[in-house]
């Protein structure tokens, strides 16, 4: 059988593990000719494919990133897309297709499988915010990046008496800022899930900073917002193709707790930091369980599914049931980073 194999969407440290365990499962187990397309959907619209062999992720499981390189496109909304997709397919005798991705990959993954393709998916996203799965690939590294960030962080807030916003990817959903914000001992923590009030955040700091400490450590998700009807207005910074403006959120919370308090504020924005480098022995083996899940789903004929972990076991989920979805950090979690404050 001849598989096609993308990764699209934000690249996170992990894929390479799933890359590499698809391609020695497949071709050692099943003898399958695994078939990777560049850049994601754009290379399967464009056709831009290579065989993927041993050869090829020789060493790669400590790499980040990803060997078949990504993209942001999505070819159901793009006029002839899905079309052109079907005729790469068709061209490539390809007869089912792995899709490694996020939200919008995934979305994308579900309308081809509509049209007919067999499709099994395997999540990855660094916000950790794919429906139906416990983890995706590339969250625990994100976490621990940010984590040691927030560590380094407190001996120069400590050190200068100074209040450090540290700002951690999260558009939709603030995992990133409540594990890493609870794990590296932040003050406050900032989600998406529950709206700030501004006033509060002053109170808090400058109680603080009478009775227990000179420093404070704020985290904040780059989709967190003030709540409707209170002191501080401000509207979600976007760029061009939709994404959030690194540290537009920082800069704006850094001038309103500096004007407000009077203390010294500064900003740290980690960005793409938290999606680069080695990735944890976590998400090597997470995007390997994943790997082996997908080819093993493909041979059995499964179809228009996605890997998910659930508890300690991975499981298949339909596509169709996390369309659309946002997998939101629980309340239970939230309620952690409140009470260590």
């Amino acid at each position: 059988m001849r598989v096609g194999l993308l990764t699209g969407g934000g690249d996170v440290p992990g894929l390479n593990a799933a890359i590499r365990a698809v391609v020695k499962r497949g071709e050692g187990e099943y003898g399958h000719s695994i078939i990777g397309f560049r850049n994601g959907w754009r290379g399967v619209v464009d056709g831009a494919s290579e065989p993927m062999t041993r050869q090829h992720i020789r060493n790669v499981l400590p790499v980040g990133g990803t060997l078949l390189g990504t993209a942001r496109y999505h070819p159901h909304k793009s006029d002839g897309g899905l079309d052109a997709v079907m005729a790469t397919l068709e061209a490539e005798r390809i007869e089912a297709l792995i899709c490694i991705g996020g939200d919008g990959t995934l979305h994308a993954a579900s309308k081809v499988a509509e049209a007919g393709i067999r499709i099994v998916a395997i999540p990855k996203t660094i916000d950790n915010d794919v429906w139906g799965t416990d983890q995706s690939i590339g969250f625990d590294t994100a976490v621990t990046i940010a984590t040691e960030a927030i560590d380094r962080i407190h001996t120069t807030a400590e050190s200068h008496n100074r209040v450090m916003i540290v700002e951690v990817m999260g558009r939709h959903a603030g995992w990133i800022a409540a594990t890493a914000g609870i794990a590296g001992g932040a003050e406050l923590v900032l989600t998406p899930e529950e709206p700030f009030d501004i006033d509060r955040i002053e109170r808090f700091l400058k109680h603080r900073h009478r009775a227990h400490a000179s420093f404070s450590i704020v985290v904040v998700a780059e989709g967190a917002v003030p709540a409707e009807g209170t002191a501080m207005h401000y509207e979600t910074q976007v760029g061009k193709f939709g994404e959030i403006v690194a540290g537009a959120i920082g800069e704006r919370l850094k001038a309103e707790i500096e004007q407000r308090t009077g203390f010294d504020t500064r900003v740290t924005v980690l960005g793409h930091v938290q999606r680069g480098g080695t990735p944890t022995p976590t998400d090597r083996i997470l995007g390997s369980r994943f790997g082996v899940a997908a080819i093993d789903a493909v041979a059995r004929g499964e179809s228009n599914v996605m890997t998910a972990l659930r508890g300690e076991r991975v499981e298949l989920v339909p596509l169709s049931e996390i369309a659309g979805k946002v997998k939101h950090v629980p309340d239970d979690l939230l309620a952690v980073a409140r009470a260590l404050a």
